[in-house]
């Protein structure tokens, strides 16, 4: 959130000292990307508390909330931007000064090295709203590198081709508002508790059907809760079981579900009498 507050206060001088409404567009965007990480810290506070008698299954879902909030963050600023943009095309103004290309070119190494150590932390804990704040850097990048190349034409073309930077922010707009509708997805998805990847499936699968005494897995179902997953199996042992003799046998299935992938917070097992129905199974596979 430093860094974001001063490259946007530099861009802001920048580009009015400057001339460049591509700059001024640039500092817009790090002004939302302060906002975002603002919800991202606040998103992950929240998701990270314990289950409680008011939200017996925690507080996980504020993580995607957080990360779709940030995508609108994206959006809005696109639509921004372009709106902008497009008013500044139709206004006849003076070319960009060429030292705004030199403030354009720390603000990419810095976002784009920003954006890297955002996305890594992201995915090593696997949270949505980070990466999609890593993905908000990346595109505060690519503002700036739009906004590069529109100076750029803009002092190579000469009298007639000022409108080049504006040309270049609204460009970038349209970049950042394709970002912005990617991001919504994942975080959307979790909110609406779709089935994870499905290499997070097989691992499940193949944990609780290693288990000596399970045999045969059906019902699984998965779903992810900010940074953790909670999965319903129903697991099929001998008949003749005890309940108890079930009950341990459950145990031993989630323990080596969690044990498989360490991210699953909770396990809900169902037993079932095992039949022997291989060919009804095969014929609904084919």
């Amino acid at each position: 959130m430093m860094v974001n507050a001063l490259l946007a206060a530099t861009k802001l001088v920048a580009g009015l000292a400057g001339n460049s409404y591509a700059l001024v567009a640039d500092a817009v965007e790090s002004t939302t990307d302060i906002l975002a990480s603002l919800v991202v810290w606040g998103g992950l506070s929240v998701a990270s508390r314990e289950p409680d008698e008011s939200h017996p299954f925690g507080y996980g879902k504020a993580e995607p909330l957080a990360a779709s909030v940030v995508a609108l963050f994206v959006l809005g600023a696109a639509v921004a931007i372009g709106i902008a943009a497009l008013r500044e095309i139709r206004t006849p103004h003076h070319a960009p000064a060429p030292w705004t290309l030199a403030v354009l070119v720390a603000v990419i190494v810095v976002k784009a090295t920003l954006s890297r150590r955002v996305q890594g932390v992201g995915r090593d804990i696997g949270s949505s709203a980070v990466q999609a704040d890593a993905a908000h850097h990346l595109s505060d990048a690519i503002t700036s590198a739009a906004a590069f190349v529109g100076i750029s034409v803009a002092l190579w073309g000469g009298p007639g081709w000022e409108s080049a930077d504006d040309w270049a922010a609204l460009f970038a707009a349209g970049v950042i508002a394709f970002n912005g509708v990617s991001l919504l997805r994942r975080p959307l998805n979790d909110l609406m508790d779709a089935m994870p990847d499905p290499s997070v499936v097989e691992r499940v699968r193949t944990a609780a059907e290693g288990v000596a005494g399970v045999l045969h897995t059906e019902k699984l179902a998965i779903r992810r809760t900010g940074l953790v997953y909670r999965v319903t199996i129903h697991v099929q042992a001998e008949p003749s079981m005890t309940l108890h003799e079930a009950h341990v046998l459950s145990g031993k299935v989630k323990s080596a579900i969690r044990a498989a992938l360490p991210e699953v917070q909770s396990v809900l097992v169902h037993m079932e009498p095992f039949e022997d129905d291989t060919e009804g199974r095969m014929n609904v596979r084919t």
